[in-house]
C-alpha cells in the first residue's frame, strides 16, 4: 500500500506510428454542424461519422472547446468503459494547444492477464497517436491469488493519476464511470447503509489536487451504449475476469442483483438510482452552503489539533444542519469519520448544543475526538488526541 508506483514513459508523441498532428481533428464547431464534416478514418480499420450517437452525447456533456487548450489525462484499464471514453475523447476534441495523454495503472494483481492489460493499453495509446504513461505499484506481488481492498487499490490509482496529472502540466484527469456504476454505487450504499450524502453517489467532478481536476463525462450514459459505440467502430477491449467474480458485493449487485430489479420490477431501475443520486447531490450542495454559513458563525478558534466553537448560533439550527456543520467541520479539520455511525453524530450534536446529560466532564468519540466542557468563554472545546482510547456509544 505504501509503495510508490513507478511510471513508465511508454510512448511519446513524436516517436509514435502516427504524430499527434496527424490523428484526426474536428474543427472548433457546434455540434449541430458535425454532420457536414466527412467520415473519420479510425486506426482500428472501420469509417465512422463524427455524428456518431455516443460523440453527441460526449459533446453534450463535455463541449471539447472548454478543454481543448488544457492537456487531458485519460484513465485506461483497457475495459469497455474506458476505451470507449478515449476513442470518443480523441475523435471528438479540437484543435488547440492543449494534448490528450493516456494513462494506465498496473496494481501488480492478476498475473498475466493484467500484464496483458497494460501491453494492450501501450499499443491503444500508439495507434492513436497518443502519448502513454503506465504506473506499476512496486513491491507489490503479481500473484493472482494476492488480497487488496478495493479502496487501497483506488487510492493507488488516483495517487499515480494525480501524480502523473502534475508530471504531464494536464489540467483534468478523465475517467469513464457510467450511469451504471452510479446506480451500483448508490445500492451499494443503501445496503450498507448510508445518509443523504452518500445518496449522491458519484461526483461528476472532484478535486485531485488544487492543479487536477478529475471528471467523469459519461456519468449519464448506460453502459451499453458504450458497448454499441465499439462495436460501431469495430474497436476491440479487455474483460477483467475478477468482474466475474461473485464472492464481491460490488459483483454481485452488477451482476445479479440491478437485473433482477430490472427484469422484476423496474426496467428502468438504473435511470431511477441516478436520478435519485443527481437530486441527492442537489440536495448536498444548498445543504453544504448552509451548513458553511452556520460553521463559519459558530467557529471561534481553529488549529489542526483544537477547535472551539460558540454554541448559540447552534441551539436554533435543526438537526439535519446542525449534523451536517460538524461534518463538515470534521472534514475541513481532517479528522477520521469512518468509525462515526449516526448515532454519534446525533450524540455529538446533543454534546455541543446542550451538554452532556449525565453530567459528565468529557466525551470521546472514534477517531480520537474529545468534546471538553465549556471553558470560561463559553465555547465547546473539541481536540483530536493520538491514541485516545474511544469510547464506545451503547
Amino acid at each position: 500500500m505504501g509503495s510508490k508506483p513507478r511510471t513508465i514513459n511508454a510512448l511519446g508523441c513524436r516517436d509514435a506510428k502516427l504524430s499527434r498532428n496527424d490523428s484526426p481533428r474536428l474543427s472548433s464547431v457546434p455540434a449541430s454542424c458535425y454532420q457536414s464534416l466527412p467520415g473519420l478514418q479510425l486506426s482500428e480499420g472501420r469509417d465512422v461519422s463524427p455524428i456518431d450517437p455516443f460523440e453527441r452525447r460526449l459533446v453534450a456533456n463535455w463541449p471539447p472547446h472548454q478543454w481543448c487548450d488544457l492537456s487531458v489525462l485519460v484513465g485506461v484499464s483497457g475495459g469497455a468503459d474506458s476505451v470507449a471514453l478515449l476513442h470518443g475523447l480523441a475523435r471528438i476534441r479540437v484543435a488547440g494547444p492543449g494534448q490528450l495523454l493516456v494513462a494506465h495503472f498496473h496494481h501488480g494483481l492478476r498475473g498475466v492477464e493484467a500484464d496483458q492489460d497494460a501491453e494492450y493499453v501501450r499499443n491503444l495509446a500508439q495507434r492513436l497517436g497518443l502519448e502513454c504513461h503506465i504506473g506499476v505499484a512496486e513491491g507489490s506481488s503479481r500473484s493472482v491469488e494476492k488480497k487488496a481492498s478495493e479502496l487501497t487499490l483506488r487510492r493507488q490509482r488516483y495517487r499515480f493519476f494525480r501524480e502523473t496529472a502534475h508530471q504531464c502540466g494536464a489540467r483534468y484527469v478523465a475517467v469513464a464511470h457510467t450511469a451504471d456504476d452510479q446506480a451500483e454505487t448508490v445500492l451499494h450504499r443503501l445496503i450498507r447503509g448510508t445518509g443523504l450524502a452518500g445518496l449522491a453517489g458519484i461526483p461528476r467532478i472532484r478535486p485531485l489536487s488544487p492543479a487536477v481536476t478529475l471528471i467523469r463525462p459519461l456519468l449519464t450514459l448506460p453502459r451499453q451504449q458504450l458497448r454499441h459505440y465499439l462495436e460501431r467502430l469495430g474497436a476491440s477491449f479487455r474483460e477483467d475476469s475478477s468482474n466475474a467474480d461473485m464472492r464481491y458485493t460490488r459483483n454481485r449487485i452488477r451482476g445479479r442483483l440491478l437485473p433482477r430489479l430490472a427484469k422484476d420490477y423496474n426496467p428502468q431501475v438504473v435511470q431511477a438510482l441516478t436520478r435519485l443520486a443527481s437530486q441527492a447531490a442537489e440536495n448536498r450542495v444548498v445543504t453544504e452552503s448552509l451548513a458553511r454559513d452556520l460553521l463559519d458563525r459558530t467557529l471561534r478558534s481553529s488549529r489542526q489539533d483544537q477547535v472551539q466553537l460558540d454554541p448559540e448560533p447552534l441551539r436554533s439550527a435543526p438537526l439535519l444542519l446542525l449534523r451536517e456543520t460538524l461534518l463538515l467541520l470534521w472534514r475541513d479539520q481532517g479528522w477520521p469519520r469512518g468509525e462515526m455511525t449516526a448515532e454519534h453524530w446525533n450524540e455529538l450534536a446533543q454534546q455541543v448544543v446542550v451538554g452532556d446529560s449525565q453530567g459528565a466532564s468529557r466525551t470521546d468519540f472514534p477517531g480520537g475526538v474529545r468534546v471538553s466542557p465549556r471553558n470560561d468563554a463559553g465555547w465547546v472545546v473539541l481536540e483530536r488526541i493520538d491514541g485516545l482510547e474511544v469510547r464506545r456509544t451503547k
